[in-house]
């Protein structure tokens, strides 16, 4: 849905309104505006449609802290380790208004840290990972790997919003699942043969 710049004249009380919506939503004026009239002419935005797949997402909520939501296209939570002071893993769910070369958005997971040990640690098993996902997985998804922190594209294989937000719950539930087998001392060929039994009853990925 692209967009155009308007000029409208609207009463000082309806902007106020519409910003102190705007404030509480984390979002512009325009914006709430813009999903206002969509609403009551019925149409549908990507930002309803984000929202879709959010909503589809809240089975994390009995296993993971949702942080609140700052942004129409982001979604976050947290989940900790069991791993000596126990440190915080935050997966982050960034979806685009517009579809780029066949990419939804991306995920990326982040582990905030000063322990070198922990860091090595950590980027071991996001080397794994991709390499299991790459083998295993019948994925097109990009990587980047960068201290304490991994970014994944996403593609939507789903047939509706909702099942995409499901598909991208079970998707972040797997991979925190792995997470903590591996800082519990899991060997990687455990961690692979457990993840190709997996692999080949996952009839879509993400």
């Amino acid at each position: 849905m692209s967009k155009s710049i308007y000029s409208l004249v609207l009463s000082d009380e309806v902007v106020e309104k519409a910003d102190a919506l705007a404030y509480q939503m984390h979002t512009s004026r325009s914006n709430i505006i813009n999903q206002l009239l969509a609403e009551r002419l019925s149409c549908v935005t990507p930002e309803m449609k984000m929202q879709s797949v959010f909503s589809g997402m809240e089975s994390l909520k009995e296993t993971f802290r949702m942080l609140e939501q700052t942004s129409a296209h982001i979604l976050s939570m947290q989940s900790q380790l069991n791993y000596k002071y126990k440190p915080t893993v935050q997966y982050s769910v960034d979806l685009f208004r517009i579809p780029q070369d066949g990419q939804a958005g991306k995920l990326r997971i982040q582990l905030r840290t000063q322990n070198q040990a922990l860091l090595l640690s950590l980027e071991d098993f996001f080397r794994l990972w991709v390499l299991l996902e790459q083998n295993y997985l019948n994925t097109n998804a990009e990587y980047q790997i960068s201290p304490g922190k991994l970014e994944r594209s996403v593609s939507n294989p789903a047939e509706n919003e909702a099942e995409f937000g499901r598909m991208l719950s079970a998707y972040v539930q797997r991979f925190d699942k792995y997470l903590r087998a591996w800082f519990s001392g899991i060997s990687p060929e455990t961690l692979e043969r457990a993840f190709q039994q997996e692999a080949e009853i996952i009839q879509k990925s993400v």
